[in-house]
């Protein structure tokens, strides 16, 4: 039977936006190309997302063997990770607990709100906010390396988190009283 997109395709249930590079494309490295891409963190809570993700990854590398020689290379390389064995979840503590996935797209995203609206605004969409994102799990073979990578289709926000890599909103840094007086505040 062949493979079609339904069964490469993926919508996830809620999960959280980290590296989030979909309003402007972004090389990974000097002399790459530029890519939109993003780093979805998916709890290991969600058996359902967890589940739909494997089955696109099994149906890519059934799809692939054709690109592999009729056969599953023994070093394959996955795009489902482990966060809690592949971070150092001291330096990353959003990682425990969660699989994480990048997925690039060398084509722009649609990004949508709640209401499925287009989101025009990048600051709306950022590392550490919560979503559902459109993947498409495909077989690749390039350069000698042999895998399934996650193609990247639509993102959606669904809520507001805390922002990851340090950066912390205007409403927290000025969350204090400023205790004095607006007239006396020279003095």
């Amino acid at each position: 039977m062949a493979t079609t997109n339904k069964d490469t395709k993926v919508v996830t249930g809620k999960v959280r936006f980290s590296y989030c590079h979909i309003f402007k494309p972004q090389a990974m490295e000097p002399g790459q190309d530029p890519k939109y891409s993003l780093c979805i963190l998916i709890p290991k809570s969600d058996k359902e997302t967890l589940k739909k993700i494997q089955s696109a990854i099994n149906a890519a590398i059934e799809a692939g063997k054709s690109k592999w020689g009729g056969k599953i290379p023994p070093n394959l390389k996955k795009p489902l990770r482990d966060g809690d064995t592949e971070k150092d979840t001291d330096d990353y503590p959003e990682y425990k607990g969660h699989y994480f996935i990048n997925a690039t797209s060398k084509q722009k995203p649609g990004v949508i709100d709640r209401d499925k609206q287009e989101v025009m605004d990048s600051t709306e969409v950022y590392s550490g906010c919560f979503g559902r994102v459109s993947l498409n799990f495909y077989a690749f073979d390039t350069k000698g390396n042999k895998g399934v990578a996650a193609g990247l289709n639509n993102v959606q926000k669904i809520s507001d988190g805390d922002y990851l890599g340090g950066r912390s909103s205007a409403e927290d840094d000025f969350d204090d009283d400023l205790g004095v007086d607006s007239d006396d505040w020279m003095n």
